[in-house]
């Protein structure tokens, strides 16, 4: 693969903003998707910084959840916001990393992003259920470094 933009087809990136749209409408929770290339840096150092570069932690219950990708280097981490990590148990996002990395396994990558949304979704419902007053505080649009 040449660049991060031969990942996923403008199709499969607009299934995955939908369900992005879909998996919040059933929580105050917000989701984002970033793809690069690779880092040099450790993967989940690097999702921690563009969790900050994306202000995903400036929502304001602190229920923010980056799915972050690095291709290249086939690696990818669920990073989810203090708010979360303050009322879940250590291994909260574990069901929503086999959902992904089953399909990952068949080169089905768009369906494990659009599955691993939906299930953080749920997960997060549970604790941040949706409330009247929500507003989508982050785009849901795909990031990309």
């Amino acid at each position: 693969m040449s660049k991060v933009e031969d990942f996923l087809t403008k199709e499969e990136e607009r299934e995955i903003v939908e369900a992005i749209r879909v998996a919040e409408n059933n929580t105050s929770g917000e989701i984002r998707v970033h793809i690069e290339k690779t880092t040099s840096k450790v993967h989940f150092d690097r999702a921690l910084e563009v969790f900050h570069e994306l202000r995903m932690d400036e929502t304001r219950l602190k229920n923010g959840v980056l799915l972050y990708f690095a291709v290249e280097d086939k690696n990818f981490v669920i990073c989810g916001d203090k708010g979360i990590n303050d009322v879940v148990a250590n291994d909260f996002w574990d069901c929503t990393k086999d959902i992904m990395v089953n399909h990952f396994k068949t080169g089905n990558f768009k369906q494990g992003i659009v599955d691993g949304i939906l299930n953080a979704g749920e997960q997060l419902k549970k604790y941040f259920p949706s409330q009247e007053d929500d507003v989508n505080e982050l785009s849901n649009e795909i990031s990309k470094g």
